[in-house]
């Protein structure tokens, strides 16, 4: 879950990997460190922390045009200058940066120290790559790489560069994201493509178990077999500004407020001059359809609490029996999945390892494929035989928001596509529901302008060091997302929870204050969470409660409620995940946290 990148040109280096790094600091934040290689040696730079703190050790005027740089999330040894990327060989001849897990680092590690005798100085997987391709260079780093990679077992991109090739830079891909930017006589490596886009639009998107060697003058990327691949650029339309903060404190706030943009561009894209649902990229027919007896919806965090509400979409509205399941669990069941199983993947980046595999294995057993990423060319698209992309836009702040809506408008547009191909609904049945959707980006909008209540409720909790969500139906999914969204930006031990089942034991641990946040915009199921308020209340909870305009009742229950738009219930989730990331952003700034790089956490999970 690092960020590498890498360049070959005729210009000085170290601001191009400079830039990039700034760019995919995101991707992790605990170290940082670039090696140059000045025909002469290779020097490198590495700092615990920020960007920031490697920048003021370097001189970037230095006259160097070949170097590496990474930007790390820690998962083998602790955050230091000493485990920090690049890592080489004892005389420093190799350098590497590497984003993923080598799982058999330790075997490695102990074949390279007992029968080699070499002497490791760090705690990193990263560093036995180093090492096992100085192992076997004899003149050719491409042979080496090749030869090292063989060794290899897990999920890595790496970037390699030797002393004695100071016109040559290696990278392999297998399971971690990696692009190539094409320049004029100077080419990059990265492993995304905001690194790139003030030097290029033209990229490659790297394919599983290639390799790419790069020099100044082209680019040749090998196959597993050593053959030579031919790749289309990838031309990428969209720019840096959509981004940066534009005025914003954080990128999580200004994401928050992309949402009715995002919204609206996720479904107008799909709807025709009638209004009627046209799925470019989704190519499954009434008898396609026919054929499905089952759908299985696999994500991670976020994208598995939208797949939750998916979930009800299907059932609800195409009448197919839907298991929603979390990735990094599914392969492990040994899920029963055959030919007539539709496996929808959902991921924001398209580059998260679990749901990868879990696509692999999906595969494997014969079903068929379709996703719902943000990110265009990313590898869940690429694996997928269908793929719905959702338009929200780059998404920089690690605390994922405007991709859980679009998906959320991604599983609905979907879910009518088939209750009509299978006659589940009527056309004035789905087009009434259709006219609900298009007046999401306004009722966004209108919860974004009461943005201050929340922020005085922020204002009224931030030190709390517990808080319970509860709901019932799909109040119950949204409490999920609703507290990891607190959770991950703030620090707190939060609890979500389906109300009905509070007295079966939970209900123990609400005391005098305790903080409960109530959703209950679900009509049917209204009356009971305000019996369920009644519940906490009688206990000494403190609540606030998110339910539709008109429901004044709960006034009378609750101590404080945000009302949302009135919609369908189906949709209402929609709408009432946005107080709920108001909350968490206020809450996660008053307390001083970085709200866009909490601790520990990384935007893209490419790792198991």
């Amino acid at each position: 879950m690092c960020g590498i990148v890498g360049y070959i040109g005729s210009n000085k280096a170290i601001p191009y990997l400079m830039e990039g790094l700034s760019k995919l600091e995101y991707r992790g934040y605990d170290s940082a460190g670039i090696a140059i290689n000045t025909n002469q040696e290779i020097k490198v730079f590495k700092s615990k922390g920020r960007l920031k703190n490697l920048e003021d050790t370097l001189d970037v005027s230095m006259d160097t045009v070949l170097g590496i740089g990474h930007t790390r999330w820690a998962t083998h040894g602790a955050p230091s200058d000493l485990n920090a990327h690049p890592h080489t060989n004892e005389n420093s001849t190799i350098a590497v940066i590497h984003n993923g897990i080598i799982e058999n680092y330790m075997e490695i590690k102990d074949w390279l120290i007992h029968d080699k005798k070499v002497a490791f100085k760090s705690e990193t997987d990263t560093e036995v790559i180093a090492h096992l391709v100085d192992y076997y260079y004899e003149g050719d780093l491409l042979e080496a790489v090749n030869k090292a990679v063989e060794k290899m077992e897990g999920a890595y991109a790496i970037g390699v560069i030797a002393k004695d090739e100071p016109d040559r830079l290696i990278a392999v891909r297998k399971d971690s994201p990696l692009i190539v930017g094409l320049g004029q006589g100077e080419n990059f490596i990265a492993s995304d493509i905001p690194a790139l886009l003030k030097y290029t639009r033209d990229m490659l998107l790297i394919e599983n178990d290639e390799v790419v060697e790069l020099k100044r003058e082209g680019v040749t990327i090998r196959n597993a077999f050593g053959q030579v691949v031919e790749r289309d650029v990838f031309k990428v339309t969209w720019d840096m500004e959509s981004a940066e903060k534009e005025g914003y404190e954080h990128f999580t706030l200004k994401e928050i407020h992309e949402q009715p943009k995002g919204v609206r561009e996720t479904f107008m894209r799909r709807l025709d001059k009638n209004d009627d649902i046209n799925l470019e990229g989704i190519n499954i027919s009434a008898e396609d359809l026919k054929k499905i007896n089952k759908i299985y919806i696999v994500a991670c965090g976020t994208a598995y609490h939208a797949g939750l509400i998916g979930r009800r979409a299907f059932e609800n509205l195409a009448k197919i029996p839907v298991e929603c399941d979390v990735a990094s669990e599914f392969r492990y069941r040994d899920p029963f999945i055959d030919e007539n199983t539709l496996f929808i993947a959902v991921s924001q980046s398209g580059e998260t390892l679990d749901t990868l595999q879990s696509i692999r294995e999906a595969k494997r057993k014969g079903a068929r494929i379709m996703s719902i990423v943000n990110v265009v060319g990313s590898s869940v698209a690429r694996e997928s035989d269908d793929v719905f992309y959702t338009w929200a836009g780059p998404e920089i702040g690690v605390a994922s928001t405007k991709a859980f809506t679009t998906q959320l408008t991604a599983f609905y547009l979907i879910a009518l596509h088939f209750a009509k191909l299978n006659g589940a609904m009527t056309t004035a049945e789905i087009r009434e529901i259709v006219t609900e959707i298009k007046k999401m980006p306004e009722h966004i909008q209108s919860i974004l302008d009461q943005s201050e209540a929340i922020q005085r409720l922020a204002a009224s909790q931030f030190n709390n060091e517990k808080v319970f969500f509860m709901g019932r139906g799909l109040d119950a999914d949204l409490a999920f997302e609703a507290s990891l969204k607190l959770k991950e930006i703030s620090y707190i031990n939060s609890f979500a929870i389906a109300a009905g089942e509070l007295k079966h034991g939970t209900i123990a641990l609400i005391e005098d204050q305790t903080f409960v946040v109530s959703l209950a915009t679900q009509d049917r199921l209204y009356e009971k969470m305000v019996s369920n308020i009644k519940e906490v209340k009688a206990r000494g909870a403190h609540v606030f409660a998110i339910a539709k305009e008109g429901k004044t009742e709960i006034e009378k229950s609750a101590d404080e409620v945000f009302y949302i738009p009135k919609t369908m219930d189906l949709l209402a989730p929609i709408l009432a995940v946005v107080p709920m990331q108001l909350m968490a952003y206020y809450i996660s700034s008053l307390r001083g946290n970085d709200v866009d790089k909490p601790r520990n956490l990384a935007k893209s999970v490419t790792v198991e």
